[in-house]
């Protein structure tokens, strides 16, 4: 037990800031379509502007998954789980978090293969006109999955606390009438952990 919350710590905290960086890729992804419009309209066109666009929101996505799965906040079917009790959810979510499992393994899994070609080949290049390498997204790729193998590992860890012990360990948990919700303490002391 005290392996698994200190399991949850290290990778909560990492997902955490690392999601909470990865907020302002949006603004990175914003100056470089300004700076393509503004190119385009001074009759100069950049040729790097929409693949950089598609990496940096590649890396924005990939990088911000394990901090959408740590907050809940990525997109369920609701039409039972919402009528679920908080035991109930705990249990539904321990036994599916292996389907994710198995499918964040594959896509690493290609992944790992994908980035060793890459490599092999005295580094890919993109198709396109400017020819960037391909190996930094791949890499960025694989990074991304295995920190949502991680966050869906401590997700199951959690889930487990709380089916053992009856404490929360998310505010989707809830609390008994006679317990305090420590969830968002506990994200807290993640957060401050690193």
């Amino acid at each position: 037990m005290k392996a698994m919350r200190r399991f949850i710590t290290v990778v909560d905290a990492f997902n955490y800031r690392l999601g909470r960086l990865m907020m302002f890729g949006i603004f990175v992804l914003m100056g470089v379509l300004l700076w393509s419009t503004f190119s385009k309209a001074a009759g100069s066109p950049s040729l790097w502007t929409l693949e950089m666009a598609q990496f940096i929101m590649v890396g924005y996505y990939i990088l911000g998954g394990p901090y959408a799965i740590q907050m809940g906040s990525n997109v369920r079917m609701d039409l039972f789980y919402g009528d679920f009790s908080p035991r109930r959810k705990a249990w539904f979510d321990a036994i599916t978090v292996f389907f994710l499992l198995a499918y964040l393994g594959v896509l690493l899994w290609g992944g790992i293969e994908s980035t060793i070609y890459a490599f092999q080949y005295g580094g890919e290049r993109s198709s396109s006109v400017w020819r960037p390498y391909i190996w930094p997204i791949k890499v960025i790729m694989c990074t991304g999955i295995t920190l949502m193998l991680l966050q869906s590992l401590s997700e199951l860890f959690k889930d487990i606390i709380f089916l053992k012990t009856g404490k929360p360990m998310r505010p989707d948990q809830g609390a008994g009438p006679d317990q305090k919700n420590t969830a968002s303490a506990d994200q807290k002391d993640a957060a401050d952990a690193l």
